[in-house]
């Protein structure tokens, strides 16, 4: 076998160590981000309280958009997806006011977790 021949055999191991290395990254990043959202969503449980305590409507349309031009703007500051990122804050926003009417109706546990 000549060297040419090893650099190619130990070439492909070489990129799946390469491709293994990053994704460990992107798992940590995934784990970061899990826990970004665990916040997220225990900092909207202490605003469902907060309504509840002050009768204030779970519902609050112009907060929503807030969020979704906030949302758009990092889309375009970052070159993402702004359909993307709409999308994203649905699926976050929804779970969102599910947890925050839960609170406000008295059917949420003590603890979000």
């Amino acid at each position: 076998m000549t060297s040419s021949d090893t650099a190619c055999i130990a070439q492909p191991a070489d990129g799946m160590d390469r491709l293994r290395a990053v994704r460990a990254e992107l798992d940590a990043i995934d784990q970061e981000l899990l826990v970004v959202l665990r916040e997220r969503l225990d900092c909207c449980v202490r605003i469902g309280l907060l309504k509840k305590q002050g009768a204030i409507p779970m519902m609050q349309p112009q907060r929503i958009g807030v969020v979704h031009e906030r949302a758009a703007a990092f889309a375009v500051e970052n070159a993402l997806s702004a359909t993307f990122l709409h999308a994203f804050y649905d699926l976050i926003l929804a779970e969102t006011c599910r947890l925050e009417q839960a609170i406000i109706d008295g059917s949420m546990p003590s603890t979000s977790k």
